[in-house]
């Protein structure tokens, strides 16, 4: 299947804006096309290169039933992995990665159990008989496990492989897959190093646009692999939000320069 993004969509959604010079890899060199105003740009006929290798090993891993990890914690990924996870039937963590999600699974999986026995406690008249002090306390510990495991209790067994968001940030994530020789796929800015990575896609992972480009058109490949019909993305909705805070700053900050000038 050919990849389903093309270089001016790629482009419209600022993929090929890296970070600024002062904090890239040099190990990334080779993705980078050039710098402008002290920020490199990404070479984006190698990022296409990169797509089509990185999908065609997503496609033929979801036609084999395989299970992806979707990663990415940063506040501009949070909602788009959980939307674009739940909508691939994936499991996901956009909050903390706990150490150990991997490579101390099991224990995590007893957490995942204590969650759902919670959730069980919870929906039952039992609670009530409950003192109101355990209640609370019982609450609280329900609150903190749905927080950081609502996504990974899709989770059975270690995953086929995982999709990060910013290998940097999840660098923790990303070093308990290569200990169990889980392949990683990402998504990786200026300031990534690729030998870290097994499939990389070369991008922005920072603007909103670019994630949900990427990510949706992941996912949509996913989907049609396993044979189900592919509707339109609910995490565009985040971009067009996005979009529209942005003018209005910028609306703001205009009607604020007119007023001086008068």
């Amino acid at each position: 299947m050919p990849v389903n993004i093309s270089i001016k969509e790629l482009l419209e959604a600022g993929v090929h804006f890296g970070h600024e010079r002062k904090r890239w890899n040099p190990k990334f060199s080779r993705y980078i096309y050039a710098e402008r105003n002290g920020i490199h740009i990404i070479d984006l006929q190698k990022t296409m290169v990169e797509l089509e290798r990185t999908f065609r090993f997503l496609e033929d891993l979801a036609m084999r039933g395989g299970t992806i990890l979707f990663v990415g914690t940063k506040k501009q990924a949070q909602d788009i992995i959980r939307m674009e996870a739940e909508r691939a039937g994936m499991p996901y963590v956009n909050q903390r990665w706990l150490g150990g999600m991997l490579t101390n699974f099991k224990t995590i999986s007893q957490r995942v159990n204590r969650l759902e026995e919670l959730e069980n406690l919870f929906a039952s008249p039992e609670i009530q008989d409950r003192p109101k002090k355990e209640q609370v306390r019982l609450k609280h510990e329900l609150d903190r496990l749905q927080k950081y495991l609502s996504g990974f209790r899709r989770l059975k067994r270690l995953p086929d492989a995982i999709f990060v968001v910013d290998p940097t940030k999840e660098a923790i994530a990303v070093r308990e897959a290569r200990k169990l020789f889980i392949p990683v796929v990402a998504l990786a800015d200026t300031d990534s190093d690729p030998e870290l990575v097994d499939y990389i896609i070369p991008g922005n992972d920072d603007a909103i646009r670019s994630i949900q480009l990427i990510v949706s058109r992941a996912v949509d490949l996913i989907i049609q692999a396993r044979g189900g019909v592919v509707e339109p993305s609910p995490s565009y909705a985040l971009v067009e939000e996005a979009e529209k805070a942005e003018a209005q700053v910028q609306g703001e900050s205009d009607f604020g320069e007119d007023e001086v000038e008068a």
